[in-house]
């Protein structure tokens, strides 16, 4: 069954009829239930993880959404743009589950965890026990506030729902606002603008892409977009939106107002940690990213309490600081190494954060979080979309941004990870391998 159908709440798996073998493997820990809340990208990728590491006991995976658990960077993209079936965005078939014997809770959500009891409260007033438990509860969008946002024709994209709802407006001729210039409004704007509609990017900062890069490389992605026809504005927010019942006009905080059809609002989300602070696990602290406070191991202050994915505020030993990130990457990676470090011998979770995104004909990948950089180096062409913008700090590469580079990803990743004195020149120069500069 595919994943797009939309479904009641229910309870798949629980009879223990599955095809997993009941015999551990040598190293595997003998616990009988892992409970992880959360059946998104991290939950389903972390319950296949348990699967494949040789856990046998039991795997609940308790979810919200009525959905099968999937993933979301196609949202803003090709199933935006209608050019992916909803069955491939979802991690595997609902058969999958069934034969792995994975009780999949869908459409339900945890309201409590009780860590004396070992138990998690869900809300159709039943529990589930647990030995171990990850929480896998992503985030939520953050929420325009101000005058008119709850018109009728402000959207959000955070789930197939959303995705679905949002499609069909986006139409010929019609004029739509994104508010928000971060990776999810870009590619919403290119998505519309390829779907032949107006759009204008209005965005907070002076810059677009501004959490993850230089404002040079910020202007050679506006540029990209400038020349598909969007329209940017920087520098300023939304002041309201107006309309009789349904948005008609935006008006910016520097004065400008926009005639429009559709608002699209990206302006980032928010961590579900709720349920972890009112158990009393530690969370990121108050004014910084938030996010549930967690080891190399992915181990929060409670014990046999796990987190993974974008809720997760995690140290990274190669960075050597904690932090919260919200990519497919992470997504992904972070659910396998603590999935496994819940049955196997822990291992750290230690990579380079990395990110990706496509707009139009550009694949744009970053490598590295830095906070500071004294300088960039640049290779290749990047304002015509094929080249490399690298951020240094002394002779070190902290970071770096390549456009439709994407084969040169594991050897900046290197670079960053190993921090290994580079000359700029040898960076700059096409004709030296990045493979080689890396080692």
């Amino acid at each position: 069954m595919g994943g797009g159908r939309s479904r009641q709440p229910r309870r798949r798996g629980a009879g223990g009829s599955g095809n997993v073998v009941s015999v551990r493997g040598e190293g595997v820990s003998t616990l009988e239930s892992i409970v992880i809340i959360g059946a998104g990208h991290t939950g389903g990728r972390a319950a296949e993880a348990l699967r494949g590491a040789g856990f046998a006991g039991r795997v609940v995976l308790v979810g919200e959404e009525s959905h099968l658990p999937y993933e979301r960077p196609p949202l803003s993209k090709e199933l935006l743009a209608g050019t992916m079936e909803l069955e491939k965005v979802t991690l595997n078939p609902e058969s999958y589950y069934d034969e792995n014997n994975i009780q999949l809770l869908l459409g339900i959500s945890a309201q409590e965890i009780e860590l004396g009891l070992g138990r998690v409260r869900l809300s159709d007033d039943t529990d589930v026990a647990f030995d171990k438990l990850m929480i896998a509860t992503g985030g939520r969008v953050r929420r325009l506030a101000c005058p008119g946002a709850d018109l009728h024709g402000v959207y959000y994209i955070r789930d197939i729902n959303d995705t679905l709802l949002l499609r069909p407006e986006l139409r010929d001729g019609v004029r739509v606002a994104v508010i928000g210039g971060g990776f999810i409004g870009l590619e919403v704007a290119a998505t519309a603008r390829r779907r032949g509609c107006h759009v204008t990017v209005i965005e907070l900062a002076d810059q677009v892409l501004a959490r993850v890069a230089d404002p040079a490389v910020g202007a050679l992605v506006a540029d990209i977009h400038h020349a598909e026809g969007v329209h940017i504005v920087t520098g300023a927010s939304v002041e309201r939106i107006e309309g009789d019942a349904e948005v008609a006009e935006v008006i910016c905080t520097d004065g400008e107002t926009l005639e429009v059809d559709v608002v699209v609002v990206g302006i980032g989300i928010l961590p579900n940690q709720e349920i972890a602070a009112e158990a009393g696990i530690a969370c990121g602290p108050k004014g910084t990213q938030g996010g549930i406070k967690v080891d190399e191991f992915g181990h929060t202050s409670a014990a046999n309490v796990y987190a993974a994915g974008d809720v997760a505020f995690h140290y990274n030993p190669i960075l050597k600081r904690h932090l919260r990130l919200e990519s497919w990457g992470n997504a992904q990676n972070s659910a396998i190494a603590v999935a496994r470090n819940m049955v196997l011998d822990p291992v750290a979770y230690a990579e380079v954060p990395w990110f990706w995104s496509d707009q139009f004909d550009l694949n744009l990948q970053v490598a590295g979080a830095p906070e500071t950089w004294d300088r960039l180096v640049v290779r290749g062409d990047p304002a015509a979309k094929k080249g490399i913008v690298f951020y240094m700090t002394g002779d070190r590469v902290v970071g770096a941004t390549a456009f439709n580079q994407g084969r040169e990803m594991r050897f900046l990743k290197k670079l960053v990870e190993t921090g290994a004195p580079v000359d700029d020149s040898a960076l700059a120069d096409e004709g030296k391998r990045l493979r080689d500069i890396a080692g």
